[in-house]
């Protein structure tokens, strides 16, 4: 956030709001409190992102919803591409790799002097989208590509699966540990 010359502002769970060491810090740093029981709570959100986003702002968004615990790439919620549809603005993803090493998981502090690597990717315009904005199966797809573009800048095995969530079927192998996807969501 601080390397970039204009504010970013994220979503963050609204438990942060909970506890006084954050709940005044985070929203001053531009944190958008977020219910993350989704459906009709996480829209209030969204509708605040809206707001960042016309004010000339950006606006960036984990779409797995969580970090990943075990370094795999977990499929994206479709609020980003909700978001960058109504807004009509294009969506950058944001390939994050070596947050393990400043904050493993679990730990209270960051470990000082560690380095990460940012990358931002092309960005993906809606205007291909446009016509075809209030299907579901559109959302999905742009999310989909979104989680790709990740996939692709930050080498992460990629699992169909919302995170937090299993299948029996699936081969669980060690993947990359550290490693963050993130949409930053920019007004035209």
């Amino acid at each position: 956030m601080f390397s970039v010359p204009r504010n970013i502002s994220f979503v963050g769970k609204a438990e942060y709001m909970n506890s006084w060491k954050t709940k005044h810090l985070f929203p001053a740093l531009g944190m958008i409190p977020i219910d993350r029981g989704g459906g009709k709570k996480s829209l209030v959100a969204l509708g605040a992102a809206e707001e960042v986003l016309d004010r000339g702002e950006l606006f960036g968004i984990f779409p797995e919803g969580t970090r990943s615990r075990d370094g795999f790439l977990y499929k994206g919620r479709t609020g980003v591409a909700r978001l960058a549809l109504k807004v009509g603005c294009p969506i950058f993803p944001v390939g994050v790799v070596g947050t393990d090493k400043i904050q493993p998981p679990d730990a209270k502090f960051p470990k000082l002097r560690k380095e990460c690597t940012i990358t931002i990717g092309r960005p993906i315009k809606m205007d291909r989208y446009r016509d075809r904005a209030d299907d579901r199966l559109v959302l999905r797809q742009i999310t989909d590509e979104v989680m790709y573009e990740i996939r692709e800048m930050t080498g992460q095995e990629y699992r169909n699966v919302y995170a937090g969530k299993s299948s029996d079927t699936e081969d669980v192998e060690q993947a990359k540990v550290g490693t963050v996807g993130e949409v930053a969501v920019a007004a035209s």
